[in-house]
Formats: C-alpha cells, sequence, structure tokens
C-alpha cells in the first residue's frame, strides 16, 4: 500500500479546500499516509478576466488539461475537480476514481441589496458566466440584463459589492459558498423549480491514471455509490445529448429508499437562450441502471426538440 500521494491543485480558495477535504479523508481512511498538495495555474486560472465565451478559452477543459498534464507525467498521483467542470467523456489515460459524498447541489443569488430575484428592479443586472443560469434567470425574470462575471467566488463577491459597480446580484453554487464558509452572503436559495443545477453540481470528482490500480483501490474507501448514481444519470444525460458549456442543460437526480427498494428519480431541463422555450423531462429507474435512466431522458428531449434549442447556440 503507498505510503505518499501526491494531489494536484488550482491556487483558488475553493480549490484547495476541495484538496485539503480529499487529503483529510485519505489520512483518516490511511493512518500514517503522507499527503502533499502542489499548486498547478491552468488556463482558467489565465483567463479569469476574460470576456470571451468559455468555449474559446478552453471549454469544460478549461480547469484540468493542465493537471492532467501533470498526472501523465507523474508528477501527481490525483486531482481533485468539482465534478461539473470535469468533461463528461476523459481521454482512456485518466478515470475518475471516487465521487464523495456529494453536499448542496442548489444554485443561490446573491443580491447587492438584499433583495430576492423576484423584487430586483426592472433591467437589474445579474452577473454570471453559465449559460444554463442565464437562461434560468431570464424565464424567471425577461427584463433583467444578464452581464458575464468571471473570477473565483471571492472575486465574484468583491465584483458585486465594489462601489459603482455594474452588478446589481450575481449567481453561484450554494455548495462553494457553503465549502468556504459564505453561507451568510446567500440573499436567495433557489428551488430546483426555478433553477435546476448543473449536471454533477456540488460533488467532487477524484481523477487519476486508470492503469493506477492501487491508488484506484484505495480511493474505494471515500467513494459514495448513492452520490455516484446520481451524477452518472446526470453526466450521461448531458452527454448523450452531445451539449457543452455553451448550452443551457440542467439536471438533477436523486436517491430514495432503503436496500432493494432504492430508486432514482430524474429530473432533466434544456432552455433557449432567452429561456422562453423550456424542454422538461423526468423519470424513475434503479439505482443501478443510471446510465440508462440519463441516457432514457436525453432521447426523451430529443424527441421534444432538444437540437432545434441546440442549434440556436451554435
Amino acid at each position: 500500500m503507498r505510503n505518499r500521494l501526491v494531489i494536484g491543485t488550482r491556487k483558488s480558495a475553493l480549490a484547495l479546500w476541495q484538496s485539503e477535504f480529499v487529503k483529510a479523508q485519505l489520512q483518516t481512511a490511511f493512518p500514517g499516509l503522507s499527503v502533499e498538495l502542489k499548486h498547478v495555474i491552468t488556463t482558467g486560472d489565465k483567463n479569469q478576466n476574460s470576456l470571451a465565451p468559455i468555449p474559446l478559452i478552453g471549454g469544460k477543459g478549461l480547469f484540468t488539461a493542465e493537471l492532467e498534464e501533470c498526472l501523465i507525467r507523474k508528477e501527481i498521483d490525483l486531482a481533485v475537480h468539482s465534478l461539473k467542470d470535469l468533461p463528461t467523456q476523459l481521454d482512456p489515460h485518466f478515470v475518475v476514481g471516487a465521487i464523495p459524498k456529494r453536499s448542496y447541489a442548489e444554485d443561490v443569488v446573491v443580491t447587492r441589496d438584499g433583495c430576492s430575484v423576484s423584487d430586483l428592479p426592472e433591467g437589474a443586472c445579474v452577473g454570471t458566466s453559465s449559460v444554463r443560469r442565464s437562461s434560468q434567470i431570464l424565464r424567471m425574470r425577461p427584463d433583467l440584463k444578464i452581464r458575464i462575471i468571471r473570477g473565483n467566488v471571492d472575486t465574484r463577491l468583491k465584483k458585486l459589492r465594489a462601489e459603482g459597480g455594474e452588478y446589481d446580484a450575481i449567481v453561484l453554487a450554494r455548495a462553494g459558498l457553503s465549502r468556504l464558509g459564505l453561507e451568510k452572503e446567500v440573499t436567495q436559495i433557489l428551488s430546483e423549480v426555478e433553477m435546476l443545477p448543473a449536471p454533477g453540481q456540488g460533488a467532487l470528482g477524484i481523477e487519476c491514471r486508470s492503469d493506477d490500480t492501487e491508488l484506484l483501490e484505495m480511493l474505494q474507501k471515500l467513494h459514495d455509490p448513492d452520490t455516484a448514481a446520481e451524477v452518472i444519470a446526470e453526466r450521461t444525460f448531458l452527454q448523450r445529448l452531445g451539449a457543452g458549456c455553451n448550452t443551457p442543460v440542467a439536471a438533477r437526480a436523486t436517491v430514495s429508499g432503503r436496500g432493494q427498494e432504492r430508486l432514482l428519480s430524474f429530473e432533466g431541463r434544456c432552455l433557449s437562450p432567452d429561456g422562453a422555450r423550456v424542454i422538461e423531462v423526468s423519470g424513475t429507474g434503479r439505482i443501478g441502471d443510471a446510465p440508462k435512466l440519463g441516457a432514457q431522458m436525453a432521447d426523451e428531449a430529443v424527441t421534444q426538440g432538444f437540437n432545434e434549442i441546440a442549434a440556436s447556440f451554435a
């Protein structure tokens, strides 16, 4: 059994929290194990202030490509990602070795004046770099203006609070604020009826080399099967649709029941850019059929006209 591991991590506060969390979990599971963190600068870190669409500056690999290069060179043994940022299809050299228990999946709103989305003044400016979030905000309030905002969580909060700033509100993942001890900043927790989350939101993915069998065995100590079933269904839905980070696709699967009676319930949503057209799908399956359920839901979305919506983002 290994006595030393190196985790590759970005230097943002949230990335460091996630890596420290996995480090602590590993050292609890394997007393005496030495775990070190290695800081890695990614393309996403270099483009924090860019207003270009995400696909033009790296897409889903924006925060992962350099970490994978370090894995290939064996400079690190594993990398910890927000699973919603990890591409649904990995290079065969890599694998998600474990998915720990999920945190909050919801999105939240932080407003300058402490009001809810419904109480924002007409024409107020909402900051987000996610088309999934912007489409659902416009579905709620077509009069609002969407402006791209980039940067780490603390950077976005500073931009919101800046005197004379351009944002009246920003939308963030609740899990990130919770992990950083910033839940006091939350103005409104959005229900899944108002805003369905991104596939995998709130979950972590521990990536390692696919041929590192010893580490893969160790990582099973950190793996949560229920969370894995949920995010597998969600990410299969996204992959089957062929949707990228420039298409508003949302999904949430939840495990319920006990023992042999456990079921997986699924909600999916696809929207037009302005939120005016919405496709919603839902279904239930056995927990062991997560990929099948996600694929079925994607096929239903296509039947309802997903390809027409996707074409509007081309």
